[in-house]
């Protein structure tokens, strides 16, 4: 599945650090989501769509 994560967080101005510990998971969860090597679950989805205003399917895209 590919993501949006990435450019959000950069244009944000935040660190995969700092967005892991906002949603209270690990740095390589953020990093292993914006690579496509892990796909989040709903709830996780959910609550980086709702940090980052927005919503999963606008975040989130399945090829």
């Amino acid at each position: 599945m590919r993501n949006d994560l990435s450019t959000l967080r950069q244009a944000a101005g935040i660190s995969q650090r700092e967005l892991a510990a906002f949603l209270d998971v690990s740095r390589q969860t953020i990093n292993s989501i914006e690579t496509g090597r892990y796909d989040p679950s709903l709830p996780l989805a959910i609550a980086i769509a709702r940090h980052f205003r927005s919503t999963v399917e606008e975040i989130f895209h399945v090829d």
